[in-house]
C-alpha cells in the first residue's frame, strides 16, 4: 500500500471510530442545530435538573419547590425545554445523577463542596431559630443568650448549630431530628415545626430555607432570627449556588451570566417562599433591596 493510501486509510479508520462512538454515546457529545459541538449537556435542547421528588421548599415533582421555579426561570431564558431527573438526595445523590450524566446541574449546593463544581452563588442564607412570637424566645438573636437556657430547643442532628448548642450547654433538654431522612416518608423539619406549634419544644433550629418557608406556612405564622452572631462554633451562613460537572466550564460561565442577569428575578422567588436572604454584611435583603447581589 502507498504511503497515501495508507493515510486514506487512515482518515477513514478515524472518522469511522469517532461517527461509531457518537453513536453510541449520544448524551456525551451533541451537534447543536448551527453546528456548535457540545460535550457537556446531556442534550442542548432540553435544560435537565438533577434534583428530589419530595423535599419542600426545595424541590418537588409536582414542581412546586423554589428551585422548580428558579429552574423554570432559567430554562426559559435558555429557550429550552425543562426536564428532571429526580432521585432522593441523601447518599449517592451526585453520583447517582450529575455523576452519572443524567442531568446537567443541581440547583442548590453550597460553596465549596468538593463534590461538583460550583457556579457564582445567588443566594446567601443562615441556620435561623425558630419561635412563637411573643414567646419572649423570638427577640433571641444567638445561642449563647440566657433565656434559651433549661429551654427544649429542636435540633436536626448533626448538623452545624448543633456545636453552637452544646458549646452553649443547649443540648442537655435538646431533642434531636435525623438528618438523613426517607424524604418520600417523613420530613425532620415538618415534624420539628409541628412540635413547636403543639408545644413540646420552645423553639426549633433549621436551616435557613426551610425555617422561614415552615414558618410561613404556620398559623399563626412563627418568627424567624437568622443566627448571625454567633462567637462560638461554626458560622452557620452560607453561600449557596448551583452544581455542576468539574469539566463542564462553558456550561458554568452560561449559568454564572444567568444568574446575574436575572438575580432580581430569583430573589423575588426566594422571598415569596420566606427563605431569609442575607448580603455579605449578614443584613437581611428584603424585597427593597431584592435587586442586589448576594
Amino acid at each position: 500500500m502507498t504511503s497515501a493510501g495508507r493515510k486514506c486509510w487512515l482518515s477513514i479508520f478515524v472518522v469511522t471510530i469517532i461517527a461509531t462512538l457518537l453513536g453510541h454515546a449520544p448524551a456525551r457529545a451533541q451537534i447543536k442545530e448551527g453546528g456548535d459541538l457540545s460535550i457537556e449537556l446531556v442534550d442542548p435542547k432540553v435544560l435537565r435538573v438533577c434534583a428530589d421528588p419530595h423535599n419542600l421548599p426545595f424541590s418537588n415533582d409536582k414542581g412546586e419547590g423554589f428551585e422548580n421555579k428558579i429552574a423554570e426561570l432559567f430554562a426559559e431564558k435558555l429557550h429550552k425545554k425543562l426536564d428532571y431527573m429526580y432521585f432522593p438526595q441523601a447518599t449517592g445523590f451526585v453520583r447517582m445523577t450529575l455523576a452519572a450524566h443524567r442531568c446537567d446541574v443541581i440547583m442548590g449546593f453550597p460553596q465549596g463542596d468538593d463534590l461538583v463544581q460550583g457556579t457564582n452563588p445567588y443566594y446567601r442564607t443562615a441556620y435561623a431559630l425558630v419561635a412563637k412570637k411573643g414567646s419572649g424566645l423570638d427577640e433571641v438573636t444567638t445561642l449563647e443568650d440566657e433565656r434559651l437556657k433549661g429551654k427544649h430547643i429542636g435540633i436536626v442532628a448533626g448538623t452545624p448549630p448543633a456545636t453552637n448548642m452544646a458549646v452553649n450547654g443547649l443540648m442537655v433538654n435538646a431533642k434531636p431530628y435525623q438528618l438523613m431522612v426517607d424524604t418520600r416518608l417523613e420530613s425532620s423539619a415538618e415534624a420539628m415545626m409541628a412540635d413547636l406549634m403543639s408545644g413540646k419544644i420552645d423553639a426549633g433550629i433549621l436551616w435557613g430555607p426551610m425555617a422561614g418557608f415552615y414558618a410561613k406556612k404556620a398559623d399563626p405564622p412563627l418568627h424567624v432570627t437568622p443566627l448571625v452572631k454567633e462567637k462560638t462554633g461554626p458560622r452557620l451562613a452560607y453561600r449557596i449556588g448551583m452544581g455542576v460537572r468539574a469539566a463542564d466550564q462553558n456550561w458554568k460561565r452560561q449559568l454564572n451570566r444567568l444568574i446575574q442577569e436575572n438575580q432580581p428575578a430569583v430573589n423575588k422567588i426566594l422571598l415569596d417562599f420566606g427563605v431569609p436572604l442575607l448580603d455579605e454584611n449578614d443584613r437581611p435583603i428584603g424585597a427593597e433591596t431584592a435587586t442586589k447581589t448576594p
